[in-house]
């Protein structure tokens, strides 16, 4: 759904598959404190799953229009 949402509005973002890398897993982990809920960063600030409303006030925030 975030990554349709994104596209759609032409914003480019990383999708990282943290169960293919430990260093990954292991720097998520350490940032979020969590295993296996998907989390979007804008700016730094972290959303747990897939919030719209907070996705797109940060957008506005880093200057995208959406």
């Amino acid at each position: 759904m975030a990554k349709e949402f994104l596209s759609s509005k032409g914003i480019a973002y990383e999708a990282v598959d943290v169960s293919a890398s430990p260093e990954a897993m292991e720097a998520f982990v350490a940032k979020t404190g969590l295993r296996a809920t998907p989390v979007i960063e804008i700016n730094g600030e972290l959303i747990r799953g897939f919030d719209r409303g907070k996705v797109e006030r940060l957008l506005n925030l880093a200057g995208w229009e959406v």
